[in-house]
């Protein structure tokens, strides 16, 4: 007579397992562990939430919508990855920084190849540009205090309407981005306009999760730099506004205190609008950038 086996039920920890020893003849080691500690967090993330078929479809749904919405000058799953707190969790453990040297934050979606390169004072705003005019200046140093020559900082900001080049009808033309040098005795001198703080864009997936979650879309005033010099390792990072309201509520969590800088008044005649041959009223900011040795 036959014998018939009974049945078995399969568990949601019987499907973890399977999909684990598939993973598990991965050849590359980085690769075979971060598959499988994917695999264990997401399918425990599945299993203490409960998910459901239809919240997992609006998932795969609210990915795609994200996909969809990239092109070569939108990034949406940056911006994604950035509200989500990811970006800077990964940028913290990549650049882990010894005492003094300047802190890094996230890079954003807006940065852009072919700046120009000026000289120093050069003004990234150029003179049609709206806003207070602003001159940020300082010096790039190593861990000991020693000037660094011809450091190159990469830089570019939003304009005093709160949008980068690439969000204007007319993106193709690169505005608010330079590159200087540092002189022989590290330091740089950058004309541009005050910072603003800035809604992130809302117009996609990403907006749609922060309006549901009653989170708000604003970014702290800023400039972005990237400071490199042969020898050591370059830094991405911005400097902050010190009045602005949004700097212990930003939307990407990118705010170090080590990062905020006082944007100081002045008149053109006064002895910094001499220095800086200023002919109106304007800001300055000043700021040593500290490279750590590769």
């Amino acid at each position: 007579m036959a014998m018939t086996r009974a049945a078995t039920t399969t568990t949601e920890d019987d499907i973890t397992n399977e999909t684990l020893r598939r993973f598990e003849g991965t050849p590359d080691p980085r690769l075979r562990e971060i598959m499988l500690s994917l695999v264990r967090h997401l399918h425990g993330f599945v299993k203490e939430v409960q998910l459901t078929e239809a919240e997992w479809f609006e998932a795969v749904g609210f990915l795609t919508a994200a996909g969809q919405k990239c092109d070569d000058i939108r990034q949406e799953f940056i911006l994604l990855s950035d509200t989500m707190g990811v970006s800077m969790v990964v940028d913290l453990i990549s650049h882990r920084k010894p005492a003094g040297a300047t802190e890094s934050t996230v890079f954003g979606p807006f940065h852009r190849p072919g700046a120009p390169e000026m000289a120093a004072g050069g003004d990234i705003a150029g003179p049609a540009a709206r806003g207070t005019p602003a001159v940020v200046h300082g010096r790039v140093l190593d861990a000991s205090g020693r000037p660094i020559g011809n450091a190159l900082l990469d830089v570019w900001q939003a304009n005093s309407d709160g949008f980068y080049d690439s969000q204007l009808p007319n993106h193709e033309q690169l505005q608010m981005r330079g590159k200087f040098r540092t002189g022989p005795d590290g330091r740089f001198v950058v004309r541009t306009t005050r910072p603003v703080h800035y809604q992130i864009p809302t117009d996609g997936p990403v907006g749609q999760m922060l309006r549901a979650t009653n989170r708000h879309p604003w970014r702290p005033a800023h400039v972005h730099f990237v400071v490199s010099a042969d020898g050591y390792e370059p830094v991405t990072t911005h400097l902050f506004d010190s009045i602005d309201p949004y700097l212990t509520s930003d939307a990407v969590f990118g705010v170090k205190d080590s990062l905020i800088v006082d944007f100081e008044a002045h008149a053109p005649d006064d002895e910094a609008g001499r220095t800086f041959g200023m002919d109106t009223a304007f800001v300055t900011a000043e700021y040593d950038f500290v490279l750590k040795p590769r």
